[in-house]
């Protein structure tokens, strides 16, 4: 098969994922629509079931080997302890509503998540396509850069679907990949041959792991923005019960555990992007003789470091409150997007190359 060929059909795929992603984010969408929105009468009144049920007398056995009695407890108190906190996304979800939790996902929310997993398949494979077809890492321009962190963005939060509950992020997560898959078709360019500075093994190391951290870095974005939202809310103590305001309160964990969530990404992402850092300096100084020249993607590079390192020393600091310290991290990937959309393509320096 000829390289023009590989190049259509890659194309082919970015299109086929378009359409299938599209179609996960409308029922994601769909499912967001359907959830019921928990009044603070409904809540009031599942209280007052469970606080009904914790008090009631215990029925009397008698034990058959010592003929003593004990207390059974209740079936449905014994269910209450033993479900996991469906609040929590790092864990499966369970039948306990405590009235800060994601109500139980229908089929929508289970058919957005296979046609998400179907169009992140189809990324891969139009990544993969398109470096066949030059034999190469596909990552020497902008739309290549952007495919296959999309493609990654995709992949990540396809993965940690698997292990919990995260369908409830999923109208956001597809928003997102759709909105830039639509971007790559701005920047598409033709497949060709890499520059000299890029022809080293610095170039999968290095791309590779920017790639994860910035899907980790997106989705905890994604994650610390609903965590304002539904602090908002608790802190003023007004729970919205109207319009899609009131599904979107209802439908997302407690603020607590989207914080949490997020904070355990960032986390999970800083050791990457400095490894990111330093990798760059390393390719820096095999390509052209230095490790640092204030060239413009070097300064961002460095700056987005500094403004995620002030995220987690805020949180780690007394005095700070979390709510000021997730705008931070908004910050951090507000210079994330200005170090790929602007200084790739406005800025001129040695990593000009990755605007074309």
């Amino acid at each position: 098969m000829n390289p023009e060929t590989l190049a259509s059909y890659s194309n082919l795929s970015v299109y086929a994922a378009m359409l299938v992603v599209m179609l996960a984010m409308l029922a994601f969408v769909v499912d967001l629509a359907q959830t019921r929105v928990r009044t603070l009468h409904d809540a009031s009144v599942a209280d007052a079931t469970a606080a009904d049920a914790s008090e009631a007398p215990a029925p009397v056995l008698a034990n058959a080997s010592s003929g003593a009695s004990v207390g059974a407890r209740p079936s449905s108190a014994r269910a209450a302890s033993d479900a996991t906190n469906p609040a929590d996304p790092f864990y499966p979800a369970g039948p306990v509503d405590d009235g800060t939790a994601a109500p139980v996902r229908r089929q929508w929310a289970g058919m957005g998540l296979s046609l998400f997993s179907l169009g992140t398949l189809l990324m891969l494979a139009a990544v993969v396509l398109r470096g066949l077809s030059v034999m190469r890492a596909p990552w020497g321009n902008m739309y290549e850069f952007l495919l296959t962190g999309t493609m990654v963005i995709a992949l990540v939060f396809t993965i940690l679907a698997m292990t919990r509950d995260l369908r409830w992020m999923g109208s956001f997560v597809s928003a997102v990949v759709l909105l830039m898959l639509g971007m790559c078709l701005v920047v598409y360019t033709d497949a060709s041959q890499l520059m000299p500075a890029l022809k080293s093994y610095w170039l999968v190391i290095h791309v590779s792991v920017a790639f994860v951290s910035t899907a980790l870095f997106t989705i905890g974005a994604i994650a610390a923005a609903l965590f304002l939202f539904k602090d908002a809310s608790e802190s003023l103590g007004v729970v919205p019960t109207k319009g899609l305001k009131g599904k979107l309160y209802a439908a997302t964990p407690s603020a607590k555990a989207l914080d949490r969530f997020s904070y355990s990404l960032h986390i999970a992402s800083f050791p990457l992007w400095t490894f990111t850092l330093i990798a760059g300096a390393i390719w820096a100084e095999n390509a052209w003789g230095r490790y640092w020249g204030w060239d413009p993607k070097e300064v961002w590079t460095f700056v987005i470091w500094v403004v995620y390192a002030a995220y987690l020393h805020a949180r780690a600091t007394t005095g700070w409150k979390i709510r000021s310290a997730t705008w931070i991290a908004l910050a951090g990937y507000a210079c994330i997007l200005i170090n790929f959309f602007v200084v790739n393509k406005f800025f001129v320096g040695k990593h000009s190359y990755s605007g074309m």
